[in-house]
Order: structure tokens, then C-alpha cells, then sequence
């Protein structure tokens, strides 16, 4: 599907998101691409039963998990990714054998739409189908869906909806995850290399125009680098985009008005060191970066989603991580720094969906590790296994020997100590994993 039609979704997020076509062939298609052929190449392995250490008392027994499908699967999509946040957990749902509804984001309507029209030509529709009404009244339309039972609910998106989502899920008392956007900390420490940290911090917060979940939402820079910093900052953002942004085709524009709107008002938050131009005809807000940002500022209690970046000054690496730690655990946290104590101090101290050193905004292209949140940043994960596991059932099984009752007897009435002894001496493990009695 994605190869006969790359054409039409390229179009799509050019309508929906201004997005290049580098960052659609990047972020969205290839990794998806690559999503389904790592699970077709490794589907055989992940659905073999796994084999279980037993005891004596089981030792002529079959004891082993079973993964089994859910049943139908809810995937609810994202706008920033509107491609890669729908389709990723449909493979991994698809791949553990169960039937999935695809809720697109109303938002990235081009997009929607066409995954709409392009995906029952490739799938049976019975069991792989797309709800996308164009409705403007979203939230009751989402309302009215979660309505419906559903064996598993994956959400991608912001938390107050998450919590809608949640809450809804309750009622047929369905599991969820949830993926969730959140304020994602950045710690420049005072060695690092700067050239290197601003480019990677600057990339990561302005691709996608910003509306990206895993991207660097506040930096804690070091008063020690603070200024060499910005002039790095100043000099990549302009390599990347020129001196007029908005004239540049590889950035990318706001989902929505109202988005606009929003992100407009956070621009008043601390001093502007560069960018803040926008226009709201084209949904344009310039890449910009503010300093002298306070902690209770409502940019840095508001998810951003947008190409802004906030700068708080620093003294030392304590000071960074209980800026951290005072709030919710967010889906990622980055750290630059050429000294490894401090990249593990900031990694053992802190907790987050995922954890990245010297670079930002890569974890997702990674097949091999779980994708998703923790506390405020949600709940469970996808990718690869990972997202095979979430869609399955682990059901344990048990294939009992008939041939033993000479020794289960032991368990019947009447008890006597005997029996007891020998039923427990036969079921104990030993703490050494040689042990005579953990038999595999």
C-alpha cells in the first residue's frame, strides 16, 4: 500500500503538515516499511510458545505461555505523525492476530482520509477497517466510539484526552495504552560538545515544524555553556532554514488554526532570543527559542507542539534534575555530556518513556526498543515484539502427565505430615539456578 501510493500520502502530508518530502519519507513511510518487514521476518519466532523452568512436581508436565490475540483492537492515531502513530500499533496488533479499527486524527484530514480509501483495497475490511467521518465535533465523535467494546485500546496523543480514553476504557473494563505528550527535559552539561549538541537539539525541536512527541520541550543548559549555546543555536537554525523560514521548503507548518492560536499565546513566555514571527494565514510560527523562561511559565506547563524552544539557565547538574524531578515523568529525557558519571547520575535519577544521550528524537526509529510512556507520559509500549506482546494475550498452560497419580495423591484428604513434607520438599526451588530441582 505504501509503496503503490507513496505519491498520494507524500501529497496528503504536504497538505495536512507542510511536511518535506525528506522528513515524510523518513519519519513516516520508511519506518513503517521497516516496522512490517521486521515483524513478518520475526512473526514465527515471536508466536512460539515460551517454555517454562519447572520443579520436580512438574517435571513430566508441559508448562509453557501461549500467546493469544485479544480479540478487536481499538488504535486511536495522532496528528503530528499522522501516518507512523496509526499504522505502527496497527502492525503490532495486525502481527499478534487480531482485528483492528483504526481511528485517524480528524486533524490531519488529507492523510485520514486517504488511509480511509486505500486501506480496504489491500485488507478485508471485515476485520482491518478505518473510522474516519470528518466530523468537526471530534471529541463527541470519539466519545460516541469508545462507546463500543473493545478488547484493547491504544492511544497516541495528549494526556487530558488520554484520561477520556482511560476513563471510557473502564467501563468494559478493556486495557490501554497510552502514549502521551509531555514536557521533554534536555540537560546540556557544561562539557559537551556544543557545535555538535545545538544542531541535534535544534533539528529535533524544529522538525515536523515542532509538533513532534518525543522532541527536547525545554533546555537546562549549563551557565558554563549558556552563551556559546545560543550563538550555536542561532547559527544551525539558520543553516537549517535560512534567514526567512518561512520562504524555506524543508519547514514544515502548523496542523491547525487553532494550534496556531494556541502555541501563538506561549510566545510571550520570557525574552525572545530568536524567530517569533508568524502568520496566521499560512499557520506559520517561525523556529524560535526563548530565554530567561521561569519554571511556573505557562509554556513550561503546557504542552507546545510547536517549533518553540524555552532555555532555563543552570548552575550545576543537581539544580537540572530536581527541575526534572519536581514534575510529572515525561516520555523522554536527554542529557549531552562527554563525561559518562553524569549521563548515568541523570539516567539513574530520573524516569522517563525512554532515555537518549547526545542526540534527541531518535528512539522511534529504533525497531529493537519499546516505544512509550511512564506515569504522566502514559502507559505500556509498542514496536516490534514489544508491540506484538501488547496486542497478545500470555496465556499459562498447563498439559498435566495422567500417568503420575501415584504420586498426586499426596495432596488428598486426609492430610497427614508426611505427605506434606514430600509434596513440599518435591515443589521448593533451590536459590542456586544448578539446583537439582529447577528442571528446564
Amino acid at each position: 500500500m505504501l509503496e503503490n501510493n507513496e505519491s498520494q500520502f507524500l501529497k496528503a502530508l504536504q497538505h495536512d503538515l507542510h511536511k518535506p518530502k525528506f522528513e515524510a519519507l523518513l519519519s513516516e513511510i520508511a519506518v513503517i516499511k521497516n516496522e512490517a518487514i521486521y515483524a513478518a521476518n520475526n512473526l514465527e519466532e515471536w508466536m512460539e510458545p515460551e517454555y517454562v523452568e519447572k520443579t520436580l512436581s512438574t517435571a513430566l508436565d508441559e508448562c509453557y505461555v501461549l500467546k493469544e490475540p485479544l480479540g478487536v483492537v481499538l488504535v486511536i492515531g495522532h496528528w503530528s505523525f499522522p501516518l507512523q502513530l496509526c499504522l505502527i500499533p496497527f502492525i503490532g496488533a495486525v502481527s499478534a492476530g487480531n482485528c483492528v479499527v483504526v481511528r485517524p486524527s480528524e486533524t490531519a484530514s488529507n492523510t485520514a482520509e486517504l488511509l480511509q480509501n486505500l486501506l480496504p483495497k489491500y485488507l478485508d475490511n471485515e476485520c482491518y477497517h478505518v473510522i474516519y467521518g470528518g466530523h468537526k465535533d471530534a471529541q463527541n465523535d470519539l466519545s460516541d466510539l469508545l462507546q463500543h467494546k473493545f478488547d484493547h485500546v491504544f492511544y497516541t496523543g495528549d494526556a487530558t484526552t488520554g484520561k477520556l480514553v482511560m476513563q471510557a476504557a473502564t467501563k468494559f473494563l478493556t486495557p490501554v495504552t497510552l502514549v502521551l505528550a509531555g514536557k521533554n527535559p534536555c540537560y546540556i552539561d557544561r562539557n559537551c560538545d556544543i557545535y555538535m549538541a545545538a544542531r541535534r537539539i535544534a533539528w529535533a525541536r524544529f522538525v515536523n515544524a515542532g509538533q513532534n512527541l518525543l522532541a527536547p520541550d525545554y533546555v537546562l543548559c549549563h551557565a558554563d555553556v549558556h552563551d556559546k549555546l545560543l550563538k550555536e543555536l542561532y547559527t544551525c537554525v539558520t543553516e537549517f532554514y535560512g534567514e526567512a523560514p518561512e520562504k524555506s521548503p524543508d519547514f514544515g507548518r502548523l496542523v491547525s488554526i487553532e494550534h496556531y492560536q494556541k502555541l501563538k499565546e506561549l510566545l510571550g513566555c520570557g525574552k525572545l532570543f530568536i524567530g517569533g514571527k508568524s502568520d496566521e494565514g499560512i499557520k506559520y510560527i517561525a523556529p524560535t527559542i526563548l530565554l530567561d523562561v521561569k519554571e511556573n511559565d505557562p509554556i513550561m506547563e503546557k504542552d507546545i507542539f510547536g517549533p518553540v524552544l524555552p532555555i532555563i539557565k543552570v548552575c550545576a547538574l543537581e539544580e537540572a534534575i530536581n527541575i526534572i524531578r519536581k514534575r510529572e515523568k515525561p516520555l523522554a529525557v536527554y542529557v549531552y555530556s562527554s563525561n559518562f558519571k553524569v549521563i548515568s547520575e541523570v539516567m539513574s535519577r530520573t524516569s522517563s518513556g525512554c532515555f537518549c544521550s547526545n542526540d534527541s528524537g531518535m528512539q522511534n526509529m529504533f525497531l529493537t526498543l519499546p516505544f512509550g510512556g511512564v506515569g504522566g507520559s502514559g502507559m505500556g509500549c509498542c514496536h516490534g515484539k514489544y508491540g506484538f506482546d501488547t496486542f497478545s494475550h500470555r496465556r499459562a498452560c498447563i498439559l498435566r502427565n495422567i500417568g503420575i497419580e501415584c504420586v498426586t495423591y499426596l495432596r488428598y484428604p486426609p492430610y497427614v505430615d508426611k505427605n506434606l513434607s514430600l509434596i513440599l520438599w518435591a515443589s521448593s526451588l533451590s536459590r542456586r539456578s544448578s539446583g537439582w530441582c529447577q528442571i528446564s
